[in-house]
This record gives C-alpha cells, structure tokens and sequence, in this order.
C-alpha cells in the first residue's frame, strides 16, 4: 500500500501584505501530480488546509480544487482540522466533501468509531486510520482545573486527556489491515522553523504529547502542526511532513516535501520524502549601511521574496532606507533595523548567566580550539576545590 503524507497547506496566507495563495494552489496541483504519478491508494491531509478561521473565498477555491482533481484520479483522502481551521466550519462541509471522496474529521468525539477512517484499497488491502484533529489545552483543561494549579499539573492533564484519545484511536485497529495514527498536534522534541506564527510558544511552553503515548500498534503516526519536516520516535514511526511552501521568513532555506509511506499490514512502514519545487524561496539578508549596496547587488538575479535587515548604532535614523532596497530589489517585503551596541556592551551580555566553567570553555575555543576533556575535568575539580577552600574560611 501507498499512502502521501501532507499537511499544514495554510491556504489564505499572506506575508507582510503579500498574498501567498496562487503559489500555494501551485503545490496543491503539484501534489496531486505526484499522487498520481506515484499511483498512491489514499492521501492523508493533517490538518490546517487553511490559513484563518474565515478564509478568502480564494483560497477556499484552491483547497476545493485539489480534491476535485483527487476525485478525478480516483485517489481517496482523509483530512482532519487544525488549530488554524474552524473546526466547525469544516464539519458543516462534511457530507459534501465526502461525495468526493474525502473523508473528514473535524472534531474530537469521545466515541472512538467517529473518529476511524477506512480505505479499501483496489488490491483489496485495508487502511484504517485514527484521526485526532486538533485538541486545544482548553478543551482538556477545563478553567476550574487551571485556577491555582501549577503550570506543571496543566501539561500533566494535557497528557492524560491526549493518552486517553490515542488508546481510544488505536482501540479501533483491525489486524490483517494497515493502522495509521494522524494527529495534529506538538511531539515532544520537535524542532521548529525559525519564526513560525505561535509555533515558538507552543514547542517551548506547552501542551505536549511524548511519542512513548503513540500506540505501538499504529504503524505509521501522520503529523501536522510543525512545519519543519522531520522524524519523531522509530516505535511507532511517527513523521511531520512539514508545510508545503516556505511560509514565512522563519522558513526560509527549508526543502519542502510530502511523504510517501510504503506499508502492508503487520510490516514496518517505510517512508520516502518527495521533494516539492513549488512556491518562491523566502531569503533574509543582514547587511552594515556601509556594505547594504554591495548585497543587495549580489542577489540580483533572485527571484524569490525578500527580507532585508540592516545593522546600525542604536539610536539611528535612517529615513529613505526602505525605498533605497526596494530601487534595488522590488521583491523586498521586509526592512528591518538591527540596532548595533558597542563591542564591550555585546560581550558583557554575551557572558551574563554562563558559570565559571563555561566561561572558561569560551576562552579556550576563542584562543586555542576545542577545550580536551581532560583539561575540562581539571579545571573543574580546581573549581570545586577553590569553593571548599572558600567555604572553610581559607
């Protein structure tokens, strides 16, 4: 069996006032282009299909086209909601899309069965497939539970109310068939790009699942929500195939791709990531005032969206400065001051908060290379016995 692992589409974004729904259509079309030629038997879509709540009527129309060209390639889907999606708006559109073959779950239900999904495939196999679409904290940590409970006691609900899903999920597993896991959510030790909108705080402060809840009977785990391709946890094998274009700065740099993920039942699944070409390159560039011209100069001939951040003294103003990028290079979306300290001021900051220790491994690599693990351990029992010696008065 042949299944295309996609996720977080975010149709509807725009970028600094730029709109990036064509280039978005653009790899949905590449997607259904590479379902295709791959001859897969279902496509799974993990959630956030759009950007916003109340998306434009655009980018409705780009999502409603991939799966009527899904549709007219004979290639079924499941999708789930994700935190960017209205949960509710997409049930509503439920019965309708299901006449194209996509089958969709919107909401969490405390009835297992609403929440499995089925494929029959035309060799005759069986995907069943658990789909958990986004589970805010809220929705798991009522008010009453939060009032004067540690933050720690919140997560530690988090987990149980998401532990309590997944063995629902996996309870709805059928030997002799393929079982699938999709969820759009955080995996604890999952990396993020670099500024992706509130993704930061939620890798960092929040609400996780460890991948040791991940039932052990699913044999390929379908992520959304991160938007950094990557894999998490080997048992079960559980994967985020990342967004579909570079959707912010943050992004830029990433090779976008969508899984395929070859499996029969009772085998470990085997996945191979499919490069996509769709969408501009996101490139930020720093530059001083005196070398701006210079850089700019040296991506003239690219063609992707622009961020430009220049460094100066705190304190400067520079009027004109975004009208002197843009003279240059019409695609710059951004520019940006780095306001520059003194050299003493950066590297007293760059020293606050680092012990002894480290502070001494920072000299050493600037002076002489990598410190050795045996001068390590004789500068740090040195330390400890200036401490003690400290400590008795001496």
């Amino acid at each position: 069996m042949r299944v295309l692992h996609t996720a977080d589409f975010h149709a509807g974004r725009t970028l600094r006032g730029y709109d990036r729904t064509p280039e978005i259509r653009d790899a949905l079309n590449e997607i259904v282009g590479l379902a295709r030629s791959e001859k897969v038997d279902a496509v799974l879509v993990a959630g956030d299909l759009f950007d916003t709540v109340n998306p434009p009527a655009d980018a409705e129309a780009a999502i409603f086209a991939f799966f009527l060209a899904l549709r007219d390639a004979g290639i079924p889907s499941i999708v789930i909601a994700g935190n960017h999606d209205s949960a509710s708006r997409l049930a509503g559109l439920s019965g309708l899309l299901g006449w194209v073959g996509v089958q969709v779950v919107a909401q969490p239900s405390h009835d297992p069965r609403q929440m499995i999904r089925t494929v029959e495939t035309k060799s005759g196999e069986k995907l069943v497939v658990g789909a958990l679409p986004y589970l805010s904290e809220r929705r798991l940590v009522k008010a009453a539970d939060v009032m004067g409970a540690e933050v720690g006691l919140w997560r530690q609900k988090y987990r149980e109310g998401m532990k309590f899903f997944l063995g629902q999920l996996a309870a709805g597993f059928e030997a002799g068939a393929v079982n699938m896991l999709m969820l759009h959510a955080t995996l604890d030790g999952a990396v993020a790009s670099g500024s992706d909108r509130g993704m930061q705080f939620d890798l960092t402060n929040a609400y996780t699942v460890s991948p040791l809840q991940l039932p052990a009977a699913a044999q390929y785990v379908a992520l959304g929500h991160v938007h950094k391709p990557q894999e998490l946890g080997a048992s079960p094998l559980a994967c985020y195939s990342g967004s579909i274009i570079q959707l912010d700065f943050g992004e830029g740099g990433e090779k976008k791709q969508v899984n395929l993920v070859e499996v029969e039942a009772g085998r470990p699944a085997k996945v191979h990531a499919i490069p996509l070409v769709s969408g501009k390159e996101l490139r930020t560039i720093r530059a001083d005032l005196e070398t701006l011209d210079a850089r700019l100069s040296a991506v003239k001939g690219f063609d992707g969206l622009l961020k430009v951040v220049v460094r100066a003294p705190a304190g400067t103003a520079l009027p004109g400065l975004k009208d002197r990028v843009l003279r240059q290079f019409p695609n710059a979306l951004g520019v940006e001051l780095e306001a520059v300290k003194d050299e003493a001021t950066v590297q007293a900051a760059s020293r606050e908060g680092l012990s002894i220790e480290q502070l001494y491994e920072r000299y050493h690599q600037e002076r002489r290379g990598e410190l050795p693990d045996a001068l390590r351990r004789v500068f740090k029992e040195t330390d400890m016995a200036v401490r003690e010696a400290a400590g008795d008065g001496i």
